[in-house]
């Protein structure tokens, strides 16, 4: 039970959750990415990370000087659950969907 209840704080943040969609969108993202889309500093960015990591949402992996977030893959049946439905709700809200055009238009520049 407590591990869920740690999920759930970690969700219960906006940026966490804006973050959390770009992951969702991408599979992996830098943490520069992240920080050009939702206009979040490097500390803000690494704070929230890092309670997403320490709530094993996501993973991290560093590749050359970039270091690279995914979501993690879920250890019990409710994570996975509420992965899957988070997912699925942040691909119709405004605010998700504005940073994921964000998203796209920094791929298509060639970020």
């Amino acid at each position: 039970m407590k591990e869920l209840a740690k999920v759930f704080k970690a969700l219960a943040d906006e940026s966490r959750l804006r973050i959390l969609n770009l992951i969702f969108r991408t599979g992996e993202i830098c943490v520069c990415d992240i920080e050009s889309i939702t206009r979040f500093t490097q500390t803000k960015t690494s704070r929230h990370l890092l309670y997403l990591r320490n709530a094993q949402l996501v993973d991290s992996r560093q590749q050359g000087l970039w270091m690279l977030y995914s979501v993690a893959k879920p250890k019990i049946k409710e994570h996975e659950k509420l992965l899957k439905y988070l997912k699925e709700v942040l691909q119709i809200n405004p605010v998700a969907l504005k940073d994921a055009k964000e998203l796209s238009k920094n791929i298509n520049k060639g970020c």
